[in-house]
């Protein structure tokens, strides 16, 4: 459908942010010493916009490849473009074609799905997908044939680096693909005990590895005690050369030389006890919907996990990981890993590696304990994606804000850590924004589902964190729901329960070629990540919470720079329009507008008017003129 409304968001005062964005991307923060440093190699991690897409619903650059390589049929090669768990085409060469695009929206980072060799088809009858999304992975070292080959990586990397972009890889080490079978619940022809829910988890005081795992039930220790290392060491794990505790394990024929590097084919470096509830002790030691979970606790797979992805730093120059599924990991690994692959990256020269794990965890507090047990310097804030929920589309009052950031000195390293936070409103797992906010107004008009995500975007921009846009939010995708629902594809889709969303801003559905830069959407969020861009307090500011009503759905923030700048983003999460005071610093008389009708003056130190519209925003800076009074 087709949008008619009036925005602030195309104005003169925009256009000129837009440029002065682009310029700050490549020379900001470069050694004045040595002006051939590209841009992108000293940016902070705030400093990013990041723009997450899955190659295989991005862009199809050579068709060639669509099938990996493979002969047969969709069951063999997982190549069905009309089925949304299959292979769909896209590639790297395809993302390479449209960099253009993601920096015309003013993403300075790409965030890729796993690219990694993946087993191209698994799953039980009746639940047959396709590792289309990247996280089934036999060959850890090479690119999945589906996506192309190594030198269409390394070109990927070096377009993206051309454009003073960065690079982030999604990464797994907590499980491979579902190769390794269990006996007694998946041969029909063994006589042992018989499973009715399948291969339940079966748990360590049930199972201990004493029962068969090794030599006259010599014990071992896992090394979870709270001393790591001291557990951790060939010896310890010397005990244990069983890998059946729990359940008897097998692989199947075809199966027994499918993984690289060829250590991660021995059951040995498994936990072989059965599926995960997610809860408790299976947390770490279940399989994750059958996958097999590796043992990160033994040394040989610590060790084996640094060198797989040094190589791909090493080989491309990547500037960052994000670390899926990083809660089932034991946290000796990470403290381990990560400070591995930052202080490798440093000695390539890349000083700024950003490593972020994933950790679905809406409750701050328990979200910031990853970076302080585990020590991971950053976790995608699912804190913050839940309160954007909670107020804009379920009617809690901006306080909700108040709560959330009041948490930030919780995070190792405090409220500055927070600043390096990547923020997010929708992704591929728990679906898009757009899907939530039609649900919960499903007779919403055309300009408030508009007004809506563009005030979602401003809000994980303007507040403090990394802001990570989901491909596809900018063309106006509305997701019907989570995981496969939410993988739409950008260029012409094929697959039904796509083709029939109602996208915003646009009278195109997904069986259109999606790329318009022109789409309402794609130019709001470029102007805001422009003006984030062109201001450093923006990204790197200190965040005050100048007012978050508690029966109200207005939510003001300063974001405060070292020399006494202070740049003032007001929200309204209602559809009321609203007339108010904010509090500002008490040295501040005028205001100019960055985007929005912001006051230029203030009536008394201090106190700053504001009359904004529903669903709107407004970012407004301290003039230069009184900055360092």
């Amino acid at each position: 459908m087709t949008i008619g409304v009036k925005h602030s968001v195309f104005s003169l005062l925009a256009s000129a942010a837009m440029l002065a964005g682009c310029a700050a991307l490549s020379v900001e923060g470069a050694s004045a010493a040595d002006e051939t440093v590209p841009g992108y190699i000293s940016r902070l991690p705030q400093d990013e916009v990041i723009y997450f897409a899955l190659p295989d619903r991005f862009a199809n650059g050579d068709d060639a490849n669509d099938r990996g390589g493979i002969a047969g049929g969709p069951q063999d090669h997982g190549y069905d473009p009309t089925h949304k768990g299959y292979y769909h085409g896209g590639d790297l060469k395809g993302l390479t074609e449209k960099l253009d695009y993601v920096k015309g929206l003013g993403a300075s980072a790409i965030w890729l799905g796993p690219i990694y060799q993946n087993k191209a088809v698994q799953g039980a009858p009746g639940g047959v997908s396709a590792g289309y999304h990247g996280y089934w992975i036999t060959d850890f070292t090479r690119v999945d044939a589906h996506f192309g080959e190594d030198n269409d990586m390394r070109a990927f990397v070096d377009a993206a680096h051309a454009r003073d972009m960065k690079v982030y890889l999604d990464i797994i080490t907590n499980h491979t693909a579902d190769v390794i079978a269990y006996r007694e619940c998946h041969d029909p022809e063994f006589e042992g005990v018989r499973s009715a829910d399948g291969c339940e988890y079966r748990s360590k005081a049930d199972y201990p590895w004493t029962t068969r795992g090794g030599p006259d039930g010599e014990p071992i220790n896992d090394g979870f005690m709270g001393d790591e290392g001291a557990f951790q060491t060939d010896g310890n794990y010397a005990n244990l050369t069983d890998p059946n505790y729990a359940y008897t394990t097998y692989v199947p024929e075809d199966e027994k030389d499918i993984k690289k590097p060829a250590w991660l084919n021995d059951p040995i470096y498994y936990h072989n006890r059965g599926n995960t509830s997610f809860e408790g002790e299976n947390s770490l030691y279940g399989d994750f919907f059958g996958l097999d979970d590796v043992m990160t606790s033994h040394p040989r797979v610590v060790e084996g996990f640094i060198d797989i992805y040094k190589d791909w730093i090493t080989r491309y120059r990547i500037d960052g990981f994000r670390i899926d599924t990083a809660r089932h990991v034991n946290p000796e690994f990470w403290r381990a890993f990560n400070p591995a692959m930052i202080d490798h990256a440093a000695s390539l020269g890349i000083p700024n590696f950003h490593v972020f794990g994933e950790v679905f965890e809406p409750d701050p507090g328990k979200l910031a304990r990853f970076t302080r047990v585990d020590r991971f310097p950053a976790v995608l804030d699912f804190a913050f994606q839940d309160v954007v929920t909670q107020t804009l589309v379920n009617g809690a009052p901006a306080s909700a804000f108040a709560d959330l950031f009041r948490a930030d000195d919780l995070y190792g390293g405090g409220a500055d850590a927070a600043l390096a936070l990547p923020t997010f409103i929708g992704n591929h797992d728990i679906g898009r924004f757009s899907g939530f906010a039609e649900a919960a107004f499903p007779n919403a008009s055309e300009d408030e589902r508009f007004k809506r995500v563009r005030l979602a975007h401003a809000l994980m921009t303007f507040a403090r964190g990394a802001p990570v846009i989901y491909y596809g939010d900018e063309q106006g995708f509305v997701s019907d729901g989570n995981d496969q629902l939410a993988r739409e594809d950008m260029f012409e889709s094929q697959v039904d329960v796509y083709n029939d969303n109602d996208l915003i801003g646009t009278d195109a559905t997904t069986a259109d070629d999606n790329f318009d830069v022109e789409h309402p959407l794609y130019k709001a969020i470029a102007e805001i990540a422009a003006i984030y861009h062109a201001h450093k307090p923006l990204r790197r500011g200190r965040q005050i919470v100048r007012l978050a009503e508690t029966d109200g759905g207005v939510l003001a923030l300063s974001r405060m720079g070292e020399e006494g700048e202070e740049y003032l983003a007001v929200f309204n999460l209602r559809k009321e329009p609203r007339i108010l005071n904010v509090e500002v610093g008490p040295d501040t008389e005028h205001f100019e507008a960055l985007i929005g009708a912001c006051a230029s003056s203030t009536p008394a130190r201090g106190s700053y008017p504001v009359e904004i519209e529903g669903l709107d925003f407004l970012v407004c800076r301290k003039l230069p003129s009184q900055v360092g009074r």
